[in-house]
């Protein structure tokens, strides 16, 4: 590893001889010991057929887990002054695990990026974070990372309505292939934005009759997504939204569509840090035909609140967020709270030492996860709490 990465340095150094660029190698290495417990119990009410609970029944494991504070990684990535004003760049960043040394997805799956740069902004092509992400980020305390990140990121991941993807088959909760992005240049006094454009890569057709009228073979994938914001001083503030295509079938004549918008601010009083943010989701499913089944519609209304109190070397996290789903399946509403608390100290500029605990509690049927095994979840069993605790150590490059 040190040979390759010698060898590495030694390219890039010779890079920059010859064509006034700069390369970085970068990371992050960030393990944690994890424990987690999450409960079930028999909630179904007394009868005559049911004349006992069956009680509860809890899952739980200890675990080395990477990135619980920041997420590991190896990068490198790059810029070449290609004269007045104007730059290129690149960035490669993969994910991988320090507990097993596996590396997490296609090898650069984090991001795969190329850019060009001037007074105009960045145009920037590839896989790249859709930037609904930045404000689930920003804006939660404890930065979508680890036991205490926000249940509006934990409802978003995960489909309810079955089938893959987030919220309501939602593939850009987090990243995007294929895209094309605009950054506003700096200096514009304290505001910023970006937008996003996704490619689904599929054939089109002419005449559009032509089409095979098999599922996703029309706009499923297309998708596009923005953020605009005000930061100066101590205040950061933006809003955010991304609307994809999930599915598209033309035997049926329908489309299934996700709405994702979010407003998030923190504001530092210099004795502590105040974090808030509110997010809704909307799946659709629109019908050029109408046809037996309606059409179906799935609502996730989820906000956080928190801050960060610094104390000495270290930072004291605290989080409060709740999650509320509106599945029109005519079922009382799932909900979730979470309260999570966290201390992250640090020993040098690289490297911390951090705790987190937290505490999901789950009503009619909901199923969020602080961290660990799914819930025993079935006819008997309904989740309710999901309690987690975890100690690492993190340190960059």
């Amino acid at each position: 590893m040190k040979k390759m990465i010698a060898g590495l340095a030694a390219i890039a150094s010779s890079g920059m001889a010859f064509s006034q660029s700069s390369v970085t190698i970068f990371g992050v290495m960030d393990v944690a010991v994890a424990w987690s417990s999450n409960k079930s119990e028999d909630l179904r009410p007394i009868t005559a057929a049911h004349p006992a609970s069956a009680g509860s029944v809890s899952v739980s494991r200890t675990e080395l887990q990477s990135g619980r504070l920041v997420p590991t990684r190896i990068g490198f990535r790059g810029t070449e002054d290609l004269g007045g004003g104007l730059a290129a760049g690149f960035w490669l960043e993969a994910a991988n695990l320090v507990d097993t040394g596996e590396v997490t997805g296609q090898f650069f799956s984090r991001r795969s990026t190329v850019s060009l740069l001037g007074r105009l902004g960045e145009l920037r092509l590839g896989r790249d974070y859709v930037p609904t992400f930045w404000n689930d980020s920003i804006f939660d305390p404890f930065g979508v990372i680890g036991a205490g990140q926000s249940l509006i990121y934990a409802a978003n991941s995960v489909n309810p309505l079955g089938g893959g993807g987030g919220f309501g088959g939602n593939p850009y909760v987090v990243r995007a292939s294929n895209s094309v992005g605009y950054f506003l240049p700096k200096g514009l006094n304290g505001f910023y934005g970006q937008a996003m454009y996704i490619f689904n890569e599929q054939t089109s057709y002419d005449p559009s009759s032509a089409a095979p009228l098999t599922p996703n073979t029309g706009s499923a994938g297309r998708g596009y997504s923005g953020r605009f914001g005000y930061a100066a001083g101590k205040l950061d503030t933006a809003v955010a939204f991304t609307s994809a295509i999930t599915a598209d079938n033309p035997a049926a004549g329908s489309r299934d569509e996700v709405q994702h918008i979010s407003w998030g601010a923190n504001y530092d009083l210099d004795f502590m840090k105040l974090f808030g943010q509110i997010t809704r989701v909307k799946y659709e499913r629109n019908f050029a035909i109408q046809s037996a089944g309606g059409q179906p519609e799935a609502t996730l209304t989820g906000w956080v609140v928190g801050a960060h109190f610094p104390v000495g070397p270290g930072v004291v996290r605290v989080g409060y967020s709740r999650a509320d789903y509106d599945l029109n399946n005519g079922a009382p509403d799932p909900k979730a709270d979470k309260l999570a608390v966290g201390y992250i100290h640090n020993l040098s500029r690289r490297t911390a030492l951090y705790a987190t605990v937290a505490r999901v509690s789950n009503k009619n049927k909901a199923a969020l996860l602080a961290n660990g095994p799914a819930f025993v979840n079935n006819a008997v069993f309904t989740p309710t709490t999901s309690t987690a605790a975890e100690f690492g150590i993190r340190s960059a490059f």
